[in-house]
């Protein structure tokens, strides 16, 4: 039965599928108040890293509401917040000292943002404003965040009431300009990073922001390792910020607590997570930074930014008890050994359809691409919502995935395959066996 509630009022499109109750959710599955039974084989928005119903989690949550759940930041603290702020950084290594404390993705995009402008502006680099990003790129719904996201539909929308920052291309691995190879065309997209900071004026380009792995705009995209070290040895050319937006890609999601990590030799100057931070039992996110950054700015008279609910108390004990949760139970290796496994098997399943175009990710971040013909790597028209199709006899199977057509198809569309990093090899087959049935039902339908 279909649940008219009054949040999907905000965002669902005309012709789209019902919404159910959900009642209860354990380990990597949910339930509705019908008593079917959905594999979350997204994790949601990838949020639900840990799963659902963890008792340590919500042990901890009760634990720290039973003591206090909110003091205003700028006059209290408490043990967890404090354990959080020196935790994140060292899991986040050499060269991150600091932590702070927000409620989302969007919200520690923004905090970057700021820090890296103030930095500049203490630094007397006063006219470095201009944060550079790839196209297409997401990095959240708020205006400083959307000025920085590569998405053409946003830009047309919102673009009138924010400043829109300038773009360059993002180093696809699937859909590849003719004349180029994998390698490169991502030098070729390094290229026009520094062709841009040059364009722009070097002295005026404070900062380069990106998603080290993609997550909802391009679909699991990870470059070859040579293109991260070439941005970052541009950025080091031109004194420009790499920010790394981790939002998605963050938390052990990849199989390492930061995708960055992958590339050590291409470290960022700041970082933002969020998502996996908390695993979806609170809102949460954090920027992480370093001492030659905040120290600076502190200096000055500090930063001049914040948000009510930034480190208080009741997320900062979800946070860290989530975060001790993947920890404690090896997740981060358990997300590398899955992943492989089931890249595999999606790859083999790829195999034996003709609707898959891609397979591609890192750990427990990945995309399955769905093309209308194989060869040519044609798109689906518009009016076929091929993805959200998918997505649609996925859950009337009994499995959750997360459709995206990015800009409305410019860059092709795809389903994240990101359960939670608790995932077994049992689960990893049944996913398969799940999704295997969806694209039967899908292609027959074509």
């Amino acid at each position: 039965m279909q649940k008219e509630a009054s949040g999907k009022a905000f965002y669902a499109g005309r012709g789209a599928s019902e919404t159910f109750t959900v009642s209860h959710g354990k380990g990597i599955f949910f339930w509705d108040t019908n008593g079917k039974r959905y594999l979350d084989g997204s994790s949601g928005a990838v949020v639900a890293n840990i799963g659902h119903g963890n008792e340590r989690v919500r042990d901890a949550m009760i634990e720290q509401a039973n003591r206090i759940s909110y003091v205003i930041r700028t006059a209290f603290t408490c043990d967890a917040t404090d354990e959080l702020c020196s935790l994140l950084p060292r899991l986040a290594g050499p060269g991150f000292d600091q932590a702070f404390l927000v409620s989302g993705g969007s919200e520690a995009v923004e905090a970057a943002l700021k820090l890296a402008r103030q930095y500049a502006v203490v630094m007397g680099q006063t006219k470095r404003s201009k944060i550079l990003a790839r196209i297409p790129g997401y990095h959240g719904a708020t205006l400083g965040a959307a000025a920085v996201t590569g998405d053409p539909d946003r830009e047309e929308i919102f673009g009138p009431i924010m400043r829109v920052m300038p773009k360059v291309p993002a180093p696809f691995s699937y859909r590849i300009p003719e004349g180029y190879d994998v390698d490169s065309y991502a030098d070729y997209c390094a290229n026009e990073l520094e062709k841009q900071i040059l364009a722009e004026g070097e002295e005026t380009v404070l900062a380069f922001i990106m998603e080290p792995v993609g997550g909802v705009a391009t679909g699991a995209l990870a470059a070859p390792d040579h293109y991260y070290a070439k941005v970052r040895k541009i950025c080091d050319r031109y004194g420009v910020l790499l920010i790394f937006d981790e939002v998605m890609s963050g938390a052990g999601r990849t199989g390492k607590f930061l995708a960055a990590h992958h590339w050590p030799d291409a470290l960022p100057d700041l970082v933002v997570c969020a998502k996996g931070l908390s695993a979806g039992y609170t809102p949460f996110g954090a920027m992480i930074a370093p001492n030659k950054i905040v120290d600076k700015v502190v200096e000055s008279g500090g930063f001049l930014h914040g948000h009510t609910y930034s480190g208080n108390p009741l997320s900062s004990a979800i946070a860290l008890a989530v975060i001790k949760e993947m920890l404690n139970q090896n997740l981060m290796e358990n997300a590398e050994r899955m992943g492989v496994r089931l890249r595999q098997k999606l790859n083999a399943l790829k195999d034996r359809t003709t609707t898959i175009g891609d397979v591609r990710g890192k750990g427990l971040l990945n995309a399955v691409e769905i093309v209308e013909d194989q060869a040519t790597k044609a798109i689906f028209p518009g009016s076929k919502q091929a993805s959200y199709r998918v997505s649609e006899i996925a859950r009337n199977l009994g499995l959750h995935v997360y459709a995206r057509r990015a800009a409305s198809g410019r860059f092709g569309e795809w389903i994240l395959a990101c359960p939670p990093l608790i995932i077994t090899e049992p689960e990893v087959d049944l996913f398969v066996e799940l999704l295997t049935e969806t694209f039967q039902i899908f292609e027959s339908e074509l």
